[in-house]
């Protein structure tokens, strides 16, 4: 690998490191009101569907964008995906501690936000370890919209991976034939 490519792919893992420590420190930072009244609820029904709609067209925009792709660079279609996952695990941990601490029968195991972080990293991942799970119809919910999108966010991956497998068997077989 020559040194241009290898620096860029460099300034990728840097750029999408940087992205990370941003999505964890806005999602500890974003303030969480107590305040119950009506007119909170509302404001919240409203995030919540404006950061679903934010969700749907970013991730529709990454489908695109990979379909499209097929000949760029796998480093910068991954980490396009990341971008998205970074984005649904931020926001499903904000509703998670939202839902845990305004409706305490919605969720059980979850008392913080790193305990809300937890539950959506364990759901992306599909383990289940039943310490924490959603138990209020509003969580089921909103946890089978998380893994739909986890199921997006997987796909996208391997298609990525697959596309790379076969970029790689064809430069052998080109690499194989020029040798004979």
């Amino acid at each position: 690998m020559a040194a241009g490519p290898r620096i860029r792919a460099l300034g990728r893992w840097i750029h999408s490191a940087a992205l990370l420590v941003s999505a964890i420190v806005v999602y500890y930072a974003v303030p969480m009101t107590t305040d119950e009244s009506t007119t909170a609820l509302v404001i919240r029904l409203f995030i919540f569907g404006g950061g679903m709609l934010a969700l749907i067209a970013l991730t529709a925009f990454q489908i695109r964008r990979q379909l499209r792709a097929s000949a760029r660079d796998t480093g910068e279609r991954l980490a396009n995906i990341m971008i998205v996952l970074y984005a649904v695990v931020v926001f499903f941990s904000l509703t998670y501690y939202g839902l845990a601490t305004r409706a305490e029968e919605q969720m059980d195991g979850i008392a913080t936000r790193t305990d809300a972080l937890y539950y959506t990293v364990v759901t992306l991942g599909t383990v289940g370890y039943g310490d924490v799970h959603a138990v209020g119809q509003v969580a089921r919910i909103v946890t089978t919209v998380q893994i739909f999108f986890d199921l997006i966010i997987v796909g996208l991956l391997a298609s990525v991976a697959t596309q790379q497998v076969q970029k790689m068997s064809r430069q052998r077989l080109a690499e194989g034939d020029e040798e004979r």
